[in-house]
């Protein structure tokens, strides 16, 4: 039996408390079971939720894979769709824009976006080179009574060049017996010719 001793407020006051033995005592209805709680089951429940978590990981896994899959293909374009170059700005574009190059005369489109700033001159100066010389790629492209301009120049220079005739400046001044004044007078008169 055990005493507890306690000194309140300064009173020497004595308190004892007494734990009984209930050692005696057998209720049946009280007792644990070995019924009650199943370690096993518990250890079931445990590997059961444990490979559940990791199926349901590997499904949303797989489920976000194929989404992201789904959303990296480009739809197809709708019926009232612009093109990609219907959605580019009008010329002219800035030289390394999206869409920037040159369009020659026979239809053919150049893409110059990716290339040297140096890119546009050089196409067109091949351009203006084969439309000098005759020479388009193809024998269709070729303009009928196309002459190279090496040759061109030759043609000029042995037939010469055309000059208009010099009238004759008594009489193409004077009109109607009355002599007018030429461009190169601005309307001045010399005595010579008022006479």
């Amino acid at each position: 039996m055990a005493r507890s001793s306690h000194n309140g407020n300064g009173h020497d006051h004595r308190h004892v408390t007494v734990t009984p033995d209930v050692s005696h005592i057998k209720n049946l209805d009280v007792t644990h079971e070995a019924s009650d709680v199943s370690v096993s089951g518990v250890l079931k429940f445990v590997a059961g939720l444990t490979v559940m978590t990791v199926v349901v990981f590997v499904l949303v896994w797989g489920l976000f894979r194929f989404l992201y899959a789904e959303t990296e293909k480009e739809p197809d374009p709708g019926p009232m769709a612009m093109s990609p170059l219907e959605r580019l700005p009008p010329d002219p574009k800035l030289q390394a824009a999206p869409g920037f190059g040159v369009t020659l005369e026979n239809g053919e489109r150049v893409p110059l976006d990716k290339r040297e700033p140096e890119a546009e001159y050089r196409v067109l100066r091949e351009q203006w080179e084969r439309q000098l010389n005759c020479s388009q790629e193809g024998a269709s492209n070729v303009k009928p009574g196309c002459v190279p301009i090496d040759q061109a120049m030759e043609k000029v220079l042995k037939a010469g060049l055309p000059s208009r005739k010099q009238d004759n400046p008594s009489t193409s001044t004077d009109v109607y017996g009355v002599r007018l004044p030429t461009a190169a007078s601005s309307g001045r008169m010399t005595e010579k010719e008022a006479q």
